[in-house]
């Protein structure tokens, strides 16, 4: 079964945060899939950590290297539709290309992002339902 795995989700598993566990436990035995944005939001949310003084350049790199031993399947989603997507439900591209990954690839979303997961319900994406 495929899961479209964003952002949040990634960063809280390497970050060690509260939901590490119940966010591994509900992806076992998934393939984990993203949009490639995902790979470059990934660097964007460790320079806005080091940016802000919360983490220092070495930790940044060794989160990198966690980030790596994550076996994701990074795919393509057509940029026509994303935006058609972006334009319906008034929402961010970067939103837009993880609920188009989830239409096209027929996956469920993971996300603790609670206006992401709003707005793939929306379209008709399944959502992993994240107990916070």
């Amino acid at each position: 079964m495929d899961v479209v795995v964003d952002t949040s989700v990634i960063v809280a598993v390497i970050a060690n945060e509260p939901e590490k566990g119940n966010l591994i436990e509900l992806t076992r035995g998934a393939d984990l899939i993203a949009p490639h944005s995902v790979h470059w939001e990934i660097g964007n949310a460790f320079s806005t950590m080091l940016k802000r003084g919360r983490i220092q350049v070495e930790q940044a790199l060794e989160a990198i290297e966690v980030y790596r031993q994550i076996p994701i399947r990074f795919v393509d989603v057509e940029l026509d539709q994303t935006l058609e997507i972006a334009g319906e439900l008034g929402i961010y591209a970067y939103d837009a290309y993880l609920i188009r990954c989830g239409l096209k690839y027929t996956a469920s979303l993971i996300s603790l992002d609670q206006g992401l997961v709003e707005a793939a319900k929306q379209m008709g994406v399944n959502v992993v339902e994240v107990e916070r």
